[in-house]
């Protein structure tokens, strides 16, 4: 597991190591730069093709990296220019100093660049101090740039990049490559930053942990799949967790199926599924493993609710009175007792019905996405879009639930501000039934945490999330991302939890 940083907090790291810790300003910017030309230089080939490199540079901190960048790959043997897109009165300490160390090593500079003739260009405009939007020769500057047919490689983040959110800001440079410095910034997780980052790479340039600075806000990666708990040699089906999902209306039997067999996939060691008659058969036919519940009053739902360690309750619920009437009555009987994930149908009813609120809580986990999230809060999916950190943690706070909004990069947010931005996954799950796979998965999560009395209910969704984004990354390698179904994550799930990420394996 990793961390992530707002561009505010990078800042205090970054005069926390420099009035603190004593190390100076100019040797983080020329680590920066070494760091950044090691990256280009296993990108590009000595004597195979002419490169040409130019490093565009603004007048603050992020152009001094820039020009060090050239200087540096013009000592190395490179043919390596520098524009200087910003006002040299404006230019910081640092970066006038690496200007003129620039000018000592006689590095070219260039006023009007023949765009296409470089093979790489190096955007070193405005690093994560942007605070408004790109407009004027700037704009124009970076479409210029744009347009070229070189590799392209940004210092730090994309200018034009709001470094907190993943917002364009006016326009915005779009890398191949983005070399970021100490900690990844979480714009470069959240969409569109992420995909204007290109591959992004995170640099150690001397600036560490400040843990009375920190904020919670971490990545999961491959090796937090291994501390999954090991199946217990002496256990059973009832010892790995019994789910409960309560899905399915009419002609809506497939999410009941989808959420169940991710429950199963992902480790449950039984599942039961609540649902309308004409769902049994289906049902009894696609997913044998099940127990198919089809009672109708509430007697019978206390004993299912009794059997269950974690309820799943939404996928293809409906909206119906008598859908209203199961979600009232099993988030009032399961208040403060059982682990509930609380999916689409069972999210729009919260919505239409908001006084259920004062059943939620900390056991509770809410896996919206963005139309569902609008619904829940008022406010319209562009605005969700422009702060998806910000409105994950209001929900939460206000709830006090953990809240999964599902996104691209999907951020799972806890009641304490405590955040996960999850980088597994690709577009191709974007498919019917995926979200029901997830509520499955998060459940299969949940009972296999149990011997750690779901202590950390946040940490173990973010797992669930980071599980179901590997598994859909497994199954593109063999149905490609145009062609996947909900049904190709199953076996994935199977497959990602059974070697606990070793994927060299898979």
């Amino acid at each position: 597991m990793k961390k992530a940083v707002s561009c505010s907090l990078m800042k205090k790291m970054d005069q926390n190591t420099i009035q603190k810790m004593g190390i100076p300003s100019l040797v983080l910017m020329e680590r920066a730069a070494v760091k950044t030309a090691e990256e280009i230089e296993k990108k590009l080939k000595k004597g195979e093709t002419e490169e040409k490199i130019l490093c565009v540079c603004g007048s603050g901190n992020n152009g001094g990296d820039g020009i060090a960048v050239a200087r540096i790959l013009f000592l190395h043997g490179y043919h390596s220019e520098i524009f200087l897109a910003g006002n040299p009165s404006h230019m910081t300490e640092e970066t006038k100093q690496q200007y003129r160390i620039a000018q000592n090593y006689q590095v070219p500079v260039v006023n009007n660049p023949e765009w296409q003739e470089y093979t790489t260009i190096v955007d070193a405009l405005f690093g994560v101090g942007l605070a408004r939007p790109v407009k004027g020769r700037y704009a124009d500057l970076i479409r210029d740039m744009n347009l070229t047919s070189g590799w392209k490689v940004s210092v730090d983040i994309p200018s034009g990049i709001n470094g907190d959110t993943g917002e364009v800001m006016g326009t915005a440079f779009s890398a191949d490559m983005t070399v970021t410095f100490a900690f990844r910034k979480t714009g470069l997780c959240l969409y569109p930053g992420k995909k204007f980052a290109g591959k992004t790479v995170t640099a150690d340039i001397g600036i560490y942990e400040a843990p009375e600075l920190m904020a919670p806000c971490y990545i999961l990666e491959d090796s937090d799949i291994k501390k999954l708990p090991k199946r217990n040699p002496e256990g059973n089906k009832g010892t790995f967790g019994k789910v409960l999902a309560v899905a399915g209306s009419i002609g809506m039997c497939g999410a009941a199926y989808f959420c169940a067999a991710a429950a199963l996939a992902a480790g449950a060691g039984m599942v039961k599924i609540l649902t309308e008659k004409d769902n049994r058969i289906p049902l009894q036919v696609l997913l044998p493993e099940a127990i198919i519940d089809c009672s109708e009053e509430p007697k019978d739902w206390e004993k299912a609710l009794d059997w269950c360690d974690v309820l799943i309750i939404g996928p293809g619920l409906g909206k119906s009175g008598r859908s209203r009437k199961i979600l009232s009555w099993f988030l009032e009987h399961t208040w403060r007792k059982k682990q509930v994930i609380l999916d689409a149908d069972g999210l729009n009813l919260l919505a239409d019905n908001p006084e259920l609120k004062k059943f939620l809580g900390k056991q509770t986990v809410l896996t919206p996405h963005m139309g569902e999230m609008s619904r829940l809060t008022g406010k319209t999916v562009t605005e969700l879009q422009k702060d998806r950190i910000s409105a994950s943690r209001e929900l939460a706070e206000e709830t006090g639930a953990v809240c999964v909004l599902k996104d691209a990069c999907t951020v799972t947010a806890s009641p304490d501000g405590a955040v996960w931005l999850n980088l597994s996954g690709n577009p191709g799950m974007a498919a019917a039934g995926s979200g029901d796979v997830l509520a499955g998965v998060l459940a299969g999560m949940f009972c296999a945490e149990r011997e750690n009395n779901l202590s950390q209910p946040d940490k173990t969704a973010a797992l669930g999330v980071y599980i179901h984004g590997r598994a859909g990354d497994l199954a593109a390698k063999t149905k490609g991302e145009y062609g996947m179904k909900a049904g190709d994550l199953l076996p994935a799930v199977s497959e990602v939890t059974g070697y606990g990420g070793r994927y060299e394996k898979i």
